[in-house]
């Protein structure tokens, strides 16, 4: 199964980039299509929001020891079956990115991690509502 997504995993990881350390096919998730987890020494969500709210933070260290966060994907999950024929047909599909982002940033959310730009994630919400409607 690892190895039918490997090409999948590649894809997400150069669309996030930085965004994540690592993007792996997981055996544990039944119902969602993808979740967090933090490497072993990485902050947790809740650590990192803490960290990010101290009034007197230093700005410099926040990126270097923020959660190195691995993204896993469910292999039995229809969104991530379909992303993956998607991705197979055009990695470069402007709606491939599109639903790679809104993924990681609904997992970010479900993880309890906080947005960067809860405005982007917004706007792609409106844009896939209005793909859903027919709305061009």
């Amino acid at each position: 199964d690892k190895a039918t997504y490997e090409d999948l995993c590649k894809v997400m990881k150069d669309i996030l980039d930085n965004k994540v350390e690592k993007v792996r096919v997981s055996q544990r998730l039944v119902t969602s299509p993808c979740c967090f987890v933090t490497s072993q020494y990485g902050w947790t969500a809740n650590m990192e929001r803490i960290l990010k709210a101290q009034a007197l933070r230093d700005n410099s260290s926040l990126g270097y020891k923020a959660a190195k966060k691995h993204l896993e994907l469910n292999p039995d999950h229809c969104i991530i079956q379909e992303l993956k024929k998607k991705a197979d047909a055009n990695k470069n599909d402007k709606s491939v990115k599109d639903l790679v982002m809104l993924l990681f940033e609904s997992s970010l959310l479900a993880s309890g991690f906080s947005l960067e730009d809860p405005t982007s994630l917004s706007s792609r919400i409106h844009r896939m509502i209005e793909l859903g409607l027919g709305i061009e």
